[in-house]
């Protein structure tokens, strides 16, 4: 594989395949590469897990889906759901592919990327590729993060593919935002009983910042795993995990716990940078990014999307949070090549537009 291209995309799940078709719409030519295939990390989604945010058919009248990736579609009308699965969303995501003709080169891994004067020299597993704009969209579900010594001893919620090939009886989860969570409601649903361990206790906030809160769906479903009288959330925090003749011991600041059964891990995903960590500044874990293009501010060109972004604080961890800077980074790039970015008027007017950050990243709700 050895070819030269104008914008190449790295990864052909929401985040990928969503900024194509703000760039197909303006006529541009891009490639996306994928390392394993299209929708990839939704089809290893655990089955029994659902989008927590709704979907619902109400593009006409200017409130567009909210897993939708362009103006004109929606997973409700494609699927019939509500609450889509992981393998329906991969469904929508492959139908998006064939009818607006996408161009996706599977199985091929991007290794390591190379900036250069006149754009990036990709290396892959299938060989060389030259672009003059690259743009990272890697997503999150394949890189479970682990935050304590012994974390290898667990299983990571990502690697979980079925609640019901989980044997025993009582479990640990560590980490209770949305994955923790999520993991407690179906284990009390099979009759189990569930401990949740988080020092920053998700489930009692309330701020209106749906990146820090709860979900609705979810902490309905709480509700009910709590009314099981099977669930017990603990605000404590997992200092190590150590095996112990069969069973987990789980080293807390005060005292310890025993877990009879392999502790599931929820504590989040990294976002797959290891071969543009270097064309990227750092904020901690949080890439920092020109606030009118998304672009990195090392490597001109290099643009960042889907969850991992992140502005004033705010993280575009949904889909229909990061789907509003598509047109952000699609009219960056059409600038640059001197083409009209018109056509993405569409966005704006469906609200999928996040140009104004100050503006779209408050919460404004009084009561």
């Amino acid at each position: 594989m050895s070819e030269k291209v104008d914008i190449l995309i790295v990864g052909a799940g929401a985040a990928g395949v969503g900024v194509a078709l703000a760039l197909h719409r303006l006529g541009l030519k891009f490639l996306i590469v994928e390392r394993y295939g299209i929708g990839a990390s939704f089809r290893h989604w655990p089955r029994e897990t659902r989008f927590i945010t709704p979907s619902f058919t109400a593009n006409a009248f200017g409130l567009p889906d909210l897993n939708a990736l362009n103006p004109e579609t929606s997973p409700a009308f494609t699927l019939g759901k509500e609450h889509p699965s992981g393998l329906d969303y991969a469904r929508y995501l492959e139908a998006l592919v064939e009818h607006y003709k996408l161009r996706v080169e599977n199985g091929t891994e991007v290794t390591h990327v190379e900036a250069r004067p006149e754009g990036f020299r990709v290396e892959t597993r299938r060989g060389l590729l030259e672009a003059r704009f690259v743009v990272w969209a890697t997503g999150e579900f394949q890189f479970p993060q682990a935050l304590f010594p012994g974390s290898e001893l667990g299983l990571h919620y990502g690697q979980i593919r079925r609640w019901t090939a989980l044997e025993g009886e009582e479990f640990v989860v560590i980490g209770g935002y949305e994955s923790g969570l999520d993991a407690a409601y179906h284990l009390t649903r099979l009759g189990k009983r569930v401990v949740v361990l988080d020092p920053a206790a998700p489930w009692e906030k309330q701020t209106g910042e749906p990146s820090q809160d709860v979900s609705p769906y979810t902490r309905e479903r709480l509700w009910q795993a709590q009314a099981t009288g099977r669930l017990e959330l603990r605000r404590a925090r997992v200092r190590q995990l150590r095996a112990q003749n069969g069973h987990y011991r789980l080293v807390l600041p005060r005292g310890h716990l025993l877990a009879p059964t392999i502790p599931i891990l929820a504590t989040g995903f990294g976002g797959g940078f290891e071969p543009v960590q270097h064309l990227f500044e750092w904020n901690g874990a949080s890439p920092i990014l020109r606030e009118e293009s998304d672009e990195s501010t090392l490597a001109p060109g290099l643009f960042l999307v889907g969850p991992k972004v992140n502005h004033r604080s705010t993280a575009f961890c949904f889909v229909y949070k990061f789907r509003s800077r598509f047109p952000v980074v699609a009219s960056a790039i059409a600038k640059r090549l001197g083409v009209d970015s018109s056509p993405l008027e569409p966005y704006r007017e469906q609200g999928m537009w996040a140009e104004n950050l100050a503006r779209c990243c408050t919460s404004g709700c009084v009561c």
